[in-house]
């Protein structure tokens, strides 16, 4: 098949390098606004230029990947969804409520598949974490935790246009949290504070936060986010129930250090960046788009599950700034 990929900053193109491994890949047609990664991906991968996301839309592409700015994906998800052409579109759908809604009713009546890229969906540990919930080898699940934590803050120019903390980073822990557990976010209250990078503060943003969700059966899930973890990218889940608690991401590799006598856990190097740690979830999650669009199968994260995950973000962002707990139906439309 032949793919399209529009935007090629760092996701689209490491998605390019990605795809271009694929077996199920013929070849792969580009556009970006900056010259110099577009004659990269070229040379790399072999890749046709097209000078706008119209002319690659009209280039005979089976399915299209969005890595563009966030400001883009909304018209760019439209265009190809006009043009009948299967999506994979890099979270978020939109930066607001009410662009993402107007996506949504596009797609929802199109028959259009539009795939939301959450890769922890696609690792193998939040994998099976989910069907040991599908289970019920956990019984009822009373708490649930779920930790990001990067090694450094973005760049200034990429903190200032994020959204926030719980927008940009948070909200994989709310997809993810959603996804293994089959249960719907209710109430969130949130906190955070700035420990480090002044021009965080000055963007109006936190660096680390944290937040407690009740979930619709009363589960408690705790998030845990920070741009600060100098040992190294540290992505964990723990599942508590009343038969029994498991975890995902304590192995060798996991960014901690234990100081109790006679430890030798974690024994790796730790993983120092988000596309080394899920590299083989990127993979599996590219190749589950292709299956789209051959269609093998129906989109692995729709818009509207996306939608689920952004409402959660925006809870959170008004619960940190008025203090208070916010319910999620005051943040949907």
């Amino acid at each position: 098949m032949r793919i399209g990929i529009m935007g090629l900053g760092r996701i689209g193109s490491f998605h390019a390098e990605t795809l271009a491994g694929l077996d199920g890949v013929d070849s792969l047609v580009v556009t970006d606004p900056v010259a110099a990664a577009v004659d990269t991906a070229t040379e790399r991968f072999g890749a046709t230029a097209t000078d706008s996301p119209e002319a690659l839309l009209a280039a005979g592409v089976d399915g299209v990947v969005i890595a563009a700015a966030t400001d883009a994906h909304p018209s760019l998800i439209l265009a190809a969804v006009r043009a009948g052409i299967p999506v994979f579109c890099e979270k978020p759908v939109a930066r607001g409520g009410e662009e993402s809604l107007e996506v949504l009713r596009a797609v929802e009546g199109s028959g259009v598949e539009v795939h939301i890229g959450y890769n922890r969906r696609f690792d193998a540990g939040f994998a099976a974490a989910r069907q040991a919930v599908l289970s019920g080898e956990l019984g009822d699940l009373h708490t649930v935790r779920s930790t990001t934590l990067d090694p450094a803050p973005p760049p200034p120019a990429y903190v200032a246009v994020s959204g926030g903390i719980f927008r940009d980073c948070g909200v994989h822990d709310f997809d993810i949290v959603r996804w293994v557990t089959g249960r719907e976010v209710v109430e969130v209250y949130a906190t955070g504070g700035n420990r480090g990078a002044e021009y965080i503060r000055e963007a109006g943003d936190v660096d680390t936060a944290s937040a407690l969700l009740t979930l619709d059966d009363g589960t408690i899930a705790v998030i845990s986010d920070s741009r600060h973890n100098a040992r190294g990218h540290d992505v964990r889940l723990e599942l508590h129930g009343m038969k029994d608690s498991i975890a995902v991401g304590l192995e060798d590799r996991l960014p901690l250090r234990s100081v109790e006598p006679g430890t030798t856990f974690p024994a790796g190097t730790p993983h120092t960046f988000f596309m080394d740690r899920f590299a083989d979830a990127y993979r599996a999650e590219l190749t589950a788009f292709t299956e789209v669009v051959a269609g093998t199968r129906t989109s692995p994260c729709t818009v509207a599950d996306a939608i689920e995950a952004s409402l959660t973000a925006e809870a959170c962002t008004l619960s940190l700034r008025e203090h208070r707990p916010v319910r999620l139906d005051e943040v949907r439309k």
